[in-house]
């Protein structure tokens, strides 16, 4: 058995977490949204066509807020198709998924839904085919009381009151050939830049993300986020950054995924503050990782012009939940800088909740440490100074075997911990050691582990994969030690007595 030890000082907060921190994302992307938020010829759906299991499912994860309605789906996308009487809204074809959308499902109804699911909207604005002036036309529609004509025309629609949206996205993943009106650096600068301008006259209020490099391999990375950044540091509130990981073969460079994308943010916060220096500013500027997740993407299978196809219906693993759980370590542990994230995405497209037409609700493995953390992740996030054995990668080099994550919520004066053991073949007796955070008493300890790290859950088999409880002692004190089990996602959770 590997022996390693986690420190924990409270006087070594790194911030306190925002709450967004926990976000998802509905992309008009396959079944996302047809036959899987929304499905008004279901038995489970109400007046509005909201699918209530799934709501269900999604207010138990804890998702603060919602990014929509792209993705790819949205820079060729106009949003006043989605609006109006439903007989008259106009069928297109997208060319972000080469889909059918029928747009019986548009921003007022996103509305209703994220209320429903107890969380709030993140919306981004089309800078492919779009313009800066129409993405005014949006949010005067959305954030505007009354008196002007866009405001009026959604009170015609029913909405009396605004929307009131708070975080807007400046288009998304600009640099992509695969975009529809993909941009150049500079072109997306001064587009974004406009735009900014134009949505902080129609409501001062709105926070903006400004699109960063669509990938880390992107040639133009970082040069593309500084570019953006020297031409929008001003008028901008976030830069973003979107990550994915698929497994390839190689179990170690996947569990390693966390390692890769701590190097990654810290390499944005770099660019970041090279621009601040260079402007002379005071503002730090904050990121948005509003897309991660574990895609299959080499993987997709597209068939063309279809109504809500099945794309990318990735059935998850307990490794690709080890991997998610390694991920929310990393997000976390920079929540000084890392303000917002959203899972990508929420419903059935490389989603932890699954969707049969005419059935029922699947939570797949990736549902529950998102969940776990969510939930009980809270307060502040504070350093761990790990000592353990490093695991070699070929891809990343030497890594640590463990990936932990410590927040302490003042209060409900509870602590959690969470743990990823990589390590394939060896347990690991770590000692934890919490300093200044008083006698705590441990309330429980669940643990997400198995034989066969490619069992999945399924509708037949719905709970094969989720976490078990460990029985506790119930000891109290500053010190405890943990037996992890290898390749084994840990949440143990601590209360002051």
């Amino acid at each position: 058995m590997k022996q390693a030890k986690c420190i924990v000082n409270k006087h070594f907060k790194i911030a306190d977490i925002d709450r967004r921190i926990y976000g998802s994302f509905i992309e008009h992307m396959g079944r996302a949204v047809y036959t899987g938020i929304y499905e008004p010829e279901h038995a489970m759906a109400d007046e509005q066509g909201f699918r209530q299991d799934v709501l269900k499912a999604v207010r138990d994860l804890n998702v603060p807020i919602v990014r929509y309605p792209g993705g790819n789906f949205v820079s060729g996308y106009d949003w006043k198709d989605g609006i109006g009487p439903k007989t008259d809204r106009p069928k297109r074809l997208d060319y972000a998924w080469l889909a059918i959308e029928t747009n019986q499902f548009g921003i007022n109804e996103f509305a209703d839904w994220v209320k429903k699911a107890h969380s709030e909207g993140m919306i981004a604005v089309n800078l492919g085919t779009g313009t800066p002036q129409e993405a005014g036309y949006l949010a005067e529609y959305c954030n505007v009381p009354s008196g002007t004509y866009w405001s009026d025309k959604r009170r015609e629609h029913g909405y009396e009151q605004p929307h009131c949206f708070q975080v807007w996205c400046l288009g998304n993943e600009m640099d992509g050939s695969w975009q529809t009106g993909g941009l150049s650096a500079e072109d997306y600068a001064k587009k974004a830049r406009e735009t900014a301008k134009i949505l902080k006259w129609v409501d001062p209020s709105v926070e903006l993300v400004a699109c960063g490099s669509s990938s880390k391999e992107m040639a133009t990375f970082p040069d593309w986020d500084r570019t953006v950044l020297e031409t929008c540091y001003p008028y901008i509130d976030y830069i973003s950054l979107h990550r994915y990981y698929e497994y390839e073969g190689n179990t170690a460079n996947f569990l390693a995924a966390f390692y890769d994308l701590d190097n990654l943010i810290h390499t944005l916060k770099a660019t970041a503050d090279y621009v601040k220096a260079k402007h002379r500013s005071d503002k730090v500027m904050m990121l948005s990782l509003d897309e991660w997740n574990v895609w299959y993407i080499k993987h997709m299978d597209i068939k063309r012009w279809q109504w809500a196809p099945a794309i990318a219906e990735d059935v998850y693993s307990l490794m690709d939940a080890l991997v998610v759980g390694g991920l929310l370590t990393t997000i976390v542990n920079n929540a000084d800088r890392v303000k917002m994230a959203c899972l990508a995405q929420l419903v059935n497209a490389l989603a932890p909740i699954h969707t049969a037409v005419d059935g029922g609700v699947l939570k797949h493995t990736t549902y529950y440490p998102f969940q776990q953390v969510s939930r009980y992740a809270r307060g502040g996030v504070f350093k761990s100074m790990l000592l353990c054995d490093d695991i070699d990668t070929p891809k990343y080099g030497r890594v640590p075997g463990l990936a932990t994550l410590s927040t302490f919520d003042e209060v409900n004066r509870t602590f959690a911990f969470f743990v990823l053991n990589t390590n394939l073949d060896d347990e690991v007796e770590l000692v934890l050691q919490l300093e200044q955070f008083g006698d705590l008493q441990m309330l429980e300890q669940q643990v997400l582990m198995g034989d066969e790290l490619l069992a999945v859950n399924s509708f037949d088999a719905p709970e094969q994969v989720i976490p078990r409880a460990k029985m506790v002692s119930g000891e109290i004190g500053q010190e405890f030690t943990i037996t992890l089990a290898k390749a084994s996602w840990t949440m143990i959770r601590f209360e002051q007595v």
